[in-house]
């Protein structure tokens, strides 16, 4: 990849953060590029690259900066939330099957020891419970999306 190539990459993906894309899909021949923007705690997503090997790409429009993009909410005050970790490698599933209700959402309380979710590793389904009793202010993962050990899951506003 050239260097005019991988700073037309880079702006790509600083255009897409800027408009909250969470996904990203270019197929152009022997060219295949693949973005997925992981949701963070902090203030930015990290892009996921995969689908090497990625080639020159002709045509990648630059992107125009953006002033109508209204400014991110105020973070949530960090210090009173919990945060549940994913305590495996696998794939979450916030419904104990295809079509059911999620286990919860956010505004739910809930207890510790209360199943909140599913990490399936190794085709096994890992029923992941609370570590904290209260409010769950966010879910951080998506249905389906792979998630690594210690990658945050819930935030939970403890009482």
């Amino acid at each position: 990849m050239k260097p005019e190539d991988i700073e037309d990459l880079k702006q790509l993906i600083e255009f897409l953060k800027e408009n909250q894309v969470a996904e990203f899909d270019l197929d152009r021949g022997d060219m295949k590029i693949r973005l997925k923007f992981n949701q963070a705690v902090g203030p930015a997503a990290a892009p996921v690259l995969s689908h090497v090997p990625l080639v020159a790409a002709p045509g990648v429009p630059s992107p125009a900066p953006s002033s109508a993009a209204p400014p991110p909410p105020p973070p949530e005050p960090e210090l009173e939330l919990h945060i549940v970790k994913s305590p495996i490698v696998g794939t979450y599933y916030g419904s104990p099957s295809p079509g059911a209700a999620p286990f919860v959402s956010p505004g739910d309380h809930v207890e510790k020891g209360q199943v909140i979710c599913i990490v399936e590793a190794m085709k096994l389904m890992n029923e992941i419970e609370a570590d904290a009793s209260g409010e769950v202010v966010k879910a951080m993962v998506t249905n389906g999306q792979p998630v690594e050990y210690g990658q945050p899951l819930f935030s939970i506003r403890t009482q």
